[in-house]
């Protein structure tokens, strides 16, 4: 069987979105932001093995029979899907301030976000605000369009701010491994006034247990202010200024 591999464009790949082979779900991905897509698969299955250009080793090798052979000849049609639900959409006001919470691959919707915020030109649209990006994952191998972000930061560099929680390699100053909420924690005044105005928008996407740590960080600076810090979340989620897709 020949081997066969699809393009996927920058746009649709920095989206999660499901994949339908011949009408029927084949998988979700949930969060995931493949760049190019290979499909195959023995006695007419149908089969999807979704890789990242940054990260080879997820995308298996030409020994991988399975995933090699297919039924699909160039020129089929696939359908994409996606992407669905309201979480994980940007807000209008050109000036917000937009932090975005990612583990892993749950990079994929913020990298839409920024590309539209320094790439894209959009006649209705020009971002002055600020675009701030915590993205925590297990080594610096994992680290997904690093690349990109440099050049973001050097095209705007008043306007986006990036930095990584990488837990296996760093740890704070008490020794204590980086996750994202260890990150922030270091932030955590300068966060807290941010998330006090109307124009600041949080989105978190990836590990679920996040949250969690970054409720811990922000209950004492509320109380300080005499600020319950739940009831203040509930706030700040009906206005769509918290935003959560985890797993």
């Amino acid at each position: 069987m020949p081997r066969l591999s699809l393009t996927v464009t920058d746009a649709v790949a920095a989206m999660p979105f499901a994949l339908r082979l011949g009408g029927s779900p084949a998988l979700r991905l949930g969060s995931q932001s493949p760049s190019w897509l290979r499909f195959g698969g023995r006695d007419g299955a149908r089969k999807a093995l979704f890789c990242s250009t940054e990260d080879t080793r997820r995308c298996g090798s030409d020994d991988d029979a399975e995933a090699e052979e297919g039924d699909l000849q160039p020129g089929d049609n696939v359908q994409i899907t996606g992407p669905v639900g309201k979480e994980m959409l940007m807000p209008k006001d050109p000036n917000a301030t937009i932090i975005m919470l990612a583990t892993g691959t749950g990079i994929a919707p913020f990298r839409s976000f920024l590309w539209k915020m320094f790439f894209e030109k959009h006649d209705e649209y020009k971002f002055k605000g600020l675009g701030w990006l915590f993205l925590g994952v297990p080594t610096s191998s994992s680290l997904l369009y690093k690349e990109e972000f440099r050049k973001m930061k050097e095209r705007a560099p008043e306007n986006f701010r990036v930095d990584y929680a990488i837990s296996r390699e760093q740890t704070n100053a008490a020794g204590e491994r980086m996750y994202i909420q260890t990150r922030m924690a270091e932030y955590k005044e300068e966060l807290w006034e941010l998330l006090k105005k109307d124009n600041t928008y949080v989105y978190m996407c990836g590990l679920k247990g996040m949250e969690n740590g970054i409720d811990d960080i922000m209950v004492s600076l509320a109380e300080k202010d005499g600020i319950d810090w739940f009831d203040y979340k509930k706030q700040l989620k009906r206005g769509d200024q918290w935003n959560v897709e985890v797993y």
